[in-house]
């Protein structure tokens, strides 16, 4: 599993890996930078431009420490969110990273089957509703296990993303029944793997690297475990 990540890594120079990593970044860094402002807007709508408080009377600054309060929640929800951003931006352009992966190390195979637009777009929809309905159901385990609420993030994200990339990978060298059946086989590996992408998605500014990590990764994986 190891060697997979850094056989991955190892590849980051390829410009196919870094049109694919500047696409995803500008993708990732447009949606939160996009919802940070619609929170800070929302914060400083939600005060208005001025409030009558007992003893002090009317208060005209409360609307500006509602946007700055909510920067350093915005700052924390960025961890969390970057798991479904990286994840759609993932299924979008997954073929082009596992194209290069393969190309490189596994020259001898005959050419993949590509997802079309519309088939790609349907299942990162459908991954990206998993996520985060995932993620706002593990807000509740995060209140009661606070000391523990990384791991859980980490177990919980490790699974989801194993199980996609797992998959989509599968896809393009097999049939969905037996792509379903490889992910079943081999279901401890490919969590292991998602837990190890999950821990970086954590960190700031390094979550931006994993979805094109990611998905070289898993093309290692199926590899070796499919002993193509």
């Amino acid at each position: 599993m190891i060697d997979d990540a850094l056989r991955a890594i190892s590849q980051l120079g390829d410009p196919r890996f870094r049109r694919v990593l500047l696409a995803g970044v500008g993708l990732s860094l447009a949606l939160l930078i996009g919802f940070s402002a619609l929170l800070v807007w929302g914060a400083t709508a939600l005060v208005g431009p001025s409030v009558t408080l007992p003893w002090l009377g009317e208060v005209t600054w409360l609307d500006n420490a509602a946007g700055w309060a909510a920067v350093p929640f915005t700052l924390i929800a960025s961890i969390f969110l970057m798991v479904p951003v990286a994840s759609a931006f993932t299924g979008l352009f997954l073929d082009r990273i596992v194209d290069a992966v393969e190309d490189r190390h596994y020259p001898h195979l005959p050419p993949a089957r590509h997802q079309g637009w519309g088939e790609m777009l349907r299942e990162s929809a459908g991954f990206l509703g998993l996520v985060i309905a995932a993620n706002l159901l593990a807000l509740i385990a995060y209140v009661f296990l606070a000391p523990f609420a990384l791991f859980i993030f980490w177990a919980v994200n490790g699974f989801l993303l194993g199980r996609e990339y797992a998959q989509m990978v599968a896809l393009r060298r097999m049939p969905v029944a037996e792509a379903q059946a490889f992910r079943r086989r081999n279901r401890g590996a490919i969590w292991a793997m998602g837990v190890l992408m999950a821990i970086p998605l954590s960190v700031p500014v390094l979550n931006l690297l994993v979805p094109v990590i990611g998905a070289a990764s898993f093309a290692h994986q199926f590899h070796r475990l499919n002993r193509v």
